[in-house]
């Protein structure tokens, strides 16, 4: 997060930041309210130190408000809603492409923006997660390698934008949305509520997981998530139903065994 405030801001002098610049930057990740305020809390650990060696006499970053973040985190897809989306925007489309690589991989935004053949072999796509350095190995589902093995191979990434350049994890995302904007039924009605959003992808693909019998742990080398509380959270969104009649089918047959 500091690298990437250095390589926007670190020209800057640091005496002539004031409240009114510190409230842009926070606005400016509005779309990720949970980010937006953890760096407002960077900049403020970086001002405050600023203050402690006799860089500034104030810290800008008092009043700045912090965004408000949603209850629950990002809603996770239901199927209805990526048929929709898929069933609207054909396939080989950029939305296409990018709604696979994102449910077929369970990855972030940031990764995602970095995926291309060089990160594929032997079937199975390994990258380290940018966000902690994580890495995670996924073998190819056989709808994804279909996918790429169709795709340009002049290009170092996957997802790229309309001038054929790697994309942002924040342009991508404001773009993605903008294609969940556009999925409209015949009458010209969106079909899709505002706030469906990559990262609810993710969670969408550990739902999936959960309701196919994977157990955390197998979630979590998909994922990459570290620990169970984290898998726990995301997989909220199981179907309730689906699982107890697994469940009761389960328990019936070791009954039937005894």
């Amino acid at each position: 997060m500091l690298e990437r405030f250095k390589a926007d801001h670190g020209d800057k002098r640091v005496k002539t930041l004031e409240r009114k610049h510190v409230q842009k930057i926070v606005s400016d990740k509005a779309t990720t309210p949970s980010a937006a305020n953890r760096l407002l809390g960077m900049i403020h650990m970086l001002m405050r130190h600023a203050v402690e060696t006799g860089l500034r006499k104030d810290d800008p970053t008092i009043g700045v408000r912090k965004m408000r973040e949603k209850r629950g985190g990002f809603a996770t897809w239901e199927e209805s809603q990526i048929d929709a989306f898929l069933s609207h925007h054909g396939a080989g489309s950029r939305p296409h492409v990018a709604m696979c690589l994102l449910l077929y991989t369970g990855q972030r935004r940031s990764d995602i923006v970095r995926m291309g053949r060089q990160h594929i072999r032997d079937g199975v796509l390994t990258i380290v997660q940018q966000k902690t350095g994580q890495v995670v190995d996924i073998p190819l589902h056989h709808d994804l390698k279909e996918l790429v093995d169709s795709l340009p191979l002049d290009n170092l990434s996957f997802i790229t934008g309309e001038r054929g350049k790697p994309m942002t994890p924040e342009s991508f995302t404001n773009w993605f949305r903008d294609m969940v904007q556009a999925v409209v039924g015949p009458d010209g009605k969106r079909l899709l509520p505002d706030g469906l959003s990559p990262h609810g992808l993710r969670k969408a693909t550990c739902r999936r997981l959960a309701e196919a019998g994977c157990s955390p742990h197998e979630i979590m080398s998909i994922s990459g998530h570290k620990t169970l509380s984290e898998v726990t959270r995301y997989t909220q969104a199981a179907s309730r139903k689906q699982l107890a009649e697994r469940a009761v089918a389960t328990m019936d047959r070791r009954v039937k065994r005894l």
